[in-house]
């Protein structure tokens, strides 16, 4: 964990100081649909999701047969901006809490 993230917070425990995410954790969702083509999708996660090719690969995959999928975890305030990146380039993604 980086100590200067907004998300990072410093709390006092009995043992000192300890470092835990303070914020909205969420997941950024990515819905299948019978537009977008696999190499779209896959070079969209590379690009916005900071993915391997691998990672998006795989990812495309598990969307297309099972309808969605949790593509990236952390803070609101983080995955908001990629969110929202995605659907401006067609692809079908939400945010769950």
């Amino acid at each position: 964990m980086n100590p200067s993230d907004p998300d990072i917070v410093r709390k006092e425990s009995e043992e000192g100081h300890v470092d835990v995410l303070d914020g909205n954790p969420c997941s950024l969702i990515v819905w299948n649909d019978e537009v977008n083509t696999f190499d779209w999708v896959i070079t969209s996660l590379m690009e916005i999701c900071k993915h391997t090719h691998e990672q998006a690969e795989q990812s495309a995959y598990i969307i297309h047969y099972h309808g969605k999928h949790a593509v990236k975890q952390g803070m609101k305030q983080q995955l908001e901006p990629m969110c929202t990146a995605l659907q401006e380039r067609g692809i079908q993604a939400t945010l769950e809490e």
